[in-house]
């Protein structure tokens, strides 16, 4: 019996190679019959998508051989949405939550029943007016006491000077009266107070009884909904059992099991419906890649028709667990390496240097790769005191550093850094053209939870990113710019050159936000600093080997 789901080519795929191994979803190069296949689905989506949707989606597709030796595709979605009509099989979801008659829709009805009625109770006329004669009667109770605790204490201060009067100049027998007087006065501003209190107790309690009645009905219903809410939950998360190349299952809960609860969303991506469909249905996975088709979202970066790695935070854990028992190619960043490159030493005295870092060396070593700028430093200058990297550059792009030679000095230029008396430029080579000549991006930036290390905008939650830009040479493909950052967030000059609120031209290279080439253009080209001992202002520059590549 065939299935619907299973696409066969219909480009001639005869003479393509077959991968031997599965793409790594975090960081791949699509595979020549992945971009086929992708290509072909492209070609179905354009009669979906009008144009005129507010977002796109993040599509996939699965190349995939059947019992026969065929080769051909799965594809799929992100994400669970109602009524979303085509003529494209995609693969099913995992659960499929959506669904009018199941259990998830039915109860998510009875939990929005609830909030209904709580805010039917909290919304009450006669429990809102309670609360404002309440808030009223309490608002004069606390001026009115307020008022009777600063008379008692002006009363008190008045007793202490009568107090030290009459032991200065009254008899014994006078002075024992007076003082006596004084202790009753005293008393009786005690009491006072206190009956003050009794009086707005009373007036508050018979209020406070009346709205119990109520504020007792929305936590009962309240408590209700968090029960049914996290009950609703855990059933939902039972229906997420991932399979893997060995035949083996596993819970949505237990492979997040070490990260806490999974977040929403979690194994709806292309990624796991793809697979699951295909160890469910007895394919042999051969490849995969991910793309976004439609208009870009809000705050993440999207190119229509661009591949993009499978999202960390929703899908490594379960991805971990799926392609278990699959042979995986190497991460392709763990073996970008810089091991054949030197660094340039531009300046050095006894207190620092000024190095030229090659593209594809990091500042500082990480987990898995431990050769790095602080580590080479290290080796060489073995007498060297304190950290000897004054900042960092990301390890793809090229440019100019300070190392210092002691923690004096490293304190020193952090200083400078702290209080932006150093000024950066960078240059970058860009996909496209630039418009403008020159002017200011400010676009403010935070992490992408979902899919670390990449940035997005963010109006709302981001911090605040500026950086100036200059064209320098432009061709019909190519602009090269020259970029000075005035604030120094993570990958701040990569998102302000490809967002569309920015340069919309991605850096040459960038495998994060465009299109990979040989190496991100991007090159730290000149730096301005005070020498901290010398105190002599001192600036560098280097030109970037892609410079002429325009």
């Amino acid at each position: 019996m065939s299935d619907k789901h299973f696409y066969s080519y219909k480009a001639d795929i005869s003479t393509i190679t077959i991968p031997e191994k599965f793409t790594f979803p975090f960081a791949y190069e699509p595979h020549v019959l992945t971009m086929i296949a992708a290509d072909e689905l492209k070609s179905k989506l354009k009669n979906i998508y009008s144009g005129q949707e507010k977002s796109g989606k993040m599509f996939g597709v699965l190349v995939v051989k059947n019992s026969k030796d065929q080769l051909g595709y799965l594809a799929a979605f992100s994400g669970q949405v109602v009524d979303f009509e085509h003529d494209i099989n995609f693969v099913p979801a995992i659960f499929d939550r959506l669904h009018n008659e199941g259990f998830f829709k039915q109860e998510e009805k009875t939990i929005s029943d609830l909030t209904k009625r709580i805010n039917k109770v909290e919304n009450n006329k006669d429990y809102k007016q309670l609360q404002n004669e309440l808030d009223k009667v309490r608002k004069e109770a606390a001026a009115s006491i307020a008022k009777q605790k600063a008379l008692n204490e002006k009363a008190k201060e008045d007793r202490a000077y009568r107090r030290a009067k009459v032991k200065e100049e009254q008899a014994d027998k006078q002075q024992a009266s007076k003082l006596k007087k004084l202790d009753n006065e005293s008393i009786d501003h005690h009491y006072q107070l206190k009956r003050l209190n009794e009086e707005w107790t009373s007036k508050v309690g018979p209020l406070q009884s009346q709205i119990s009645v109520f504020e007792k009905e929305i936590n009962k219903l309240k408590k209700l909904r968090k029960k049914k809410s996290a009950a609703l939950q855990q059933k939902l998360f039972d229906q997420y059992q991932f399979l893997n190349a060995k035949g083996e299952t596993a819970s949505l809960q237990s492979v997040f099991e070490e990260l806490g609860a999974p977040p929403a969303g979690a194994g709806d991506c292309a990624g796991p419906k793809l697979l699951q469909y295909a160890f469910a249905h007895n394919y042999q996975p051969l490849a995969m890649g991910e793309f976004w088709w439609g208009n870009p979202p809000a705050t993440q970066l999207r190119k229509e028709g661009r591949f993009y790695p499978a999202c960390a935070g929703k899908c490594k854990p379960i991805l971990g667990h799926m392609l278990e028992g699959l042979p995986l190619e190497d991460d392709p960043l763990t073996k970008y390496t810089a091991q054949d490159k030197a660094i340039d030493i531009i300046f050095e005295d006894e207190h620092l240097l000024v190095i030229n870092k090659p593209a594809g060396l990091l500042s500082i070593p990480s987990k898995t790769i431990k050769d790095a700028v602080a580590v080479r430093m290290q080796k060489k200058y073995p007498d060297a005191t304190g950290p000897m990297v004054a900042h960092r550059l990301d390890k793809l792009t090229s440019g100019l550093m300070i190392i210092t030679k002691s923690l004096d000095v490293y304190r020193e230029v952090q200083q400078q850094f702290v209080h932006k008396t150093i000024s950066k430029s960078y240059k970058a080579l860009l996909e496209g053209k630039v418009d403008q000549q020159e002017g200011k991006i400010i676009l403010p930036l935070s992490v992408d939870e979902f899919n670390r290390p990449m940035q997005m905008v963010n109006y709302e939650k981001g911090k605040k990113a500026e950086t100036l830009y200059e064209v320098l040479k432009q061709s019909e493909k190519r602009t090269l710019v020259k970029f000075t950052p005035i604030t120094g967030r993570t990958h701040q000059l990569r998102v302000h050159a490809a967002h569309p609120e920015g340069l919309d031209a991605p850096i040459v290279g960038d495998t994060l936000y465009g299109i990979k080439d040989e190496r991100l253009m991007l090159h730290a080209a000149s730096i301005t600093f005070v020498h901290p001992v010398t105190k002599e202002e001192l600036t560098f520059e280097t030109p970037a080997e892609f410079e002429n590549d325009i």
